[in-house]
Parts: structure tokens; sequence; C-alpha cells
């Protein structure tokens, strides 16, 4: 098994780990042309929030976070690496591109397809994040990413993926997805990735959690991957029902195919958090420890099984070992 790469450079066992994060969200643009904005940027300042509340998170139990911010979330490595700084919890990066669609200019009007032509150069910008490390920061990406949503695999979207598995391909490095489990595209996902020559059980499907459909859940295990339950504090799907879920695939025999997150950012510039904290109150890195995993003891999930979706599931994925 491999070394996972994180912001402070290669460790050996990533602990308990919670496999669907967010430090930072930004918005470049505005933040650079309206520095005044309500929700305020000032790096060192929020490097001491996210690292107060990874602290928070390193009591209550979690060894590392997944950081899947990636192009198109504002990913911004420098400010993370003050976080890094300040914490005790690991930070695993990833590269990867989000889109539901179109590409961002920079890669639409280049590659095939597009308006000028010449060389798709996705996939040689995710290599460089795993091999050399991202921009200038000496920062290795430990995790590839890419999306879709409602609309399914667009033309954008499709290059994305098709560049994730080359670099999956030539580095090794595990995929997770974003995936909207209304239109149960997580197997369309598998099916590209798979044609890709992706070994599934490499895979994270994410958002699976939001689905109470027990039989496409199953179908994505049989198809090789793990399911990202990791949307807890998200109530578009109630806390009930995903709670509920997970505790009857694990009933099922499938918690060593489930791993479990929040989707969280400790600061994010896209939302309203006044309107978050109303409508989403849990919405929190400390919602598992908290709130999750006993509602799932309560349920009947054992001991072994909530190891497995926090610790050996997440190490299996992060160094390469076999589930």
């Amino acid at each position: 098994m491999s070394a996972v790469e994180t912001f402070r450079g290669p460790i050996g066992d990533p602990g308990a780990t919670l496999m669907h994060e967010h430090i930072f969200g930004l918005s470049p643009e505005i933040l650079w042309n309206w520095p005044d904005i309500p929700e305020g940027w000032d790096l060192e300042e929020r490097a001491r929030e996210a690292a107060g509340k990874l602290n928070d998170l390193k009591a209550a139990g979690i060894d590392t976070v997944v950081d899947l911010t990636v192009i198109g979330l504002g990913r911004y490595v420098p400010a993370v690496q003050r976080v890094a700084e300040q914490t005790g919890v690991n930070i695993v990066a990833a590269t990867g591109l989000y889109t539901y669609d179109a590409l961002p200019p920079y890669f639409g009007n280049r590659g095939p397809g597009s308006l000028f032509g010449g060389p798709d150069r996705l996939a040689e910008f995710f290599v460089r994040d795993i091999t050399e490390g991202i921009g200038r920061t000496g920062v290795k990406a430990g995790m590839l990413k890419c999306a879709t949503g409602r609309q399914g695999i667009t033309p954008g979207v499709e290059r994305v993926i098709r560049a994730v598995a080359q670099a999956h391909r030539e580095t090794g490095v595990p995929i997770t997805t974003h995936s909207e489990s209304s239109t149960r595209n997580g197997l369309d996902q598998q099916k590209l990735l798979a044609e890709e020559g992706v070994d599934l059980s490499r895979v994270v499907i994410g958002h699976a959690g939001d689905s109470t459909d027990l039989a496409y859940l199953e179908e994505l295990i049989a198809n090789g991957s793990y399911l990202g339950m990791d949307r807890f504090g998200i109530e578009f799907t109630s806390f009930e029902d995903r709670v509920a879920t997970v505790a009857a695939m694990c009933e099922r025999g499938h918690a060593s195919r489930m791993v479990l997150s929040h989707d969280s950012y400790c600061f994010n510039d896209r939302f309203d958090p006044e309107v978050v904290r109303e409508r989403h109150p849990n919405y929190h890195l400390l919602h598992i420890s908290r709130d999750v995993l006993p509602a799932l003891r309560a349920r009947g999930v054992t001991e072994e099984q909530i190891t497995a979706m926090i610790v050996d599931n997440p190490r299996a994925i992060l160094t390469g070992g076999r589930p």
C-alpha cells in the first residue's frame, strides 16, 4: 500500500477519515473585484477559523479529511496550507474539474471539438497536480474528482471524466465523483469509467447517500465501487432517511463498501451563512461524530461496521488497498 499525500506531505495510515469535505469554497473574481462583500475574506482570519473547526474534529476522533475542492469550486491551495499548519488533522488535496455541463473557457476553447482545436490538456494538468504538486505549492493531490448533474454526461463532462480516468491510469490515484442520485447517474459514471479502463473498486460514487433506493445502491456496489454516504447535515434528504439507508445497507452486509462524510465547508462565500444555518443547522464537521454515529448504533450498526466505514474503507481507498 502506498503513502497518502497531504498538505503537510505524505503519511502512512490516515486513521479515522471523512472522505468528502471542503475547507474553502471561494469565488476569485468576486473577491478580486468586490473585496468588501459581507462574507469577508481575510486569509489569516479564515485560516484560524478553519483550523479551529478541524481541531474540534480531531478532538471528536477524526484524523483526516479529504478536501474535494477542485477547479470550478474555488480551490486555493496556499490558503489551505495555512490551515494545515495550524491543525493536527491531515488534509488530503484533490485534483479534477467540477462542472455539470460546459468546460471553463480555458479548456472549452482548446482540445478536440473546440472552436480553436489543439490537444486536450485536462489530463496533463491533473497528472501534474498528482506527481509534481499543485501550482508552485509542492502539495500533491491524493484524489481525483469529476461530476455529473441532472444534465447527465454532457460533452464537457465527458471530457472531464475521460481525463480523470487517464490521470488515474497513469498515477493510480483513486477517483471520487459527484453524482445525481435522483437520476441514478452513478451508473452512467461507472459505465464510462469502466470503458476507460478504470478499476471500479478504486472509485467512490459520491452523494449516493442522497438516495433511499437500496436496489440502485446495491447495483453500484455490485459494479465494484464504494458508496459516498457523504451529505449528512444537508436536509433535502432527511437525517432519518440518511441514517436508515446506511443502517439498512449495513444490515445487508455492505458496511465494507461505504464511506461517511458531510460535504461541508469551513468557509464558503457561495452560500449565505445565515440561510444555511437556518435551513441546515447540522451542516457542519461534527454532525457525524455527535449525531450520526449514535443514531446508527441505536439502529443496530456495530462498532466493527462503523470502523469499516470511517477507518478501514478510507484507508483502502487512499492507499490503494483492496476492499
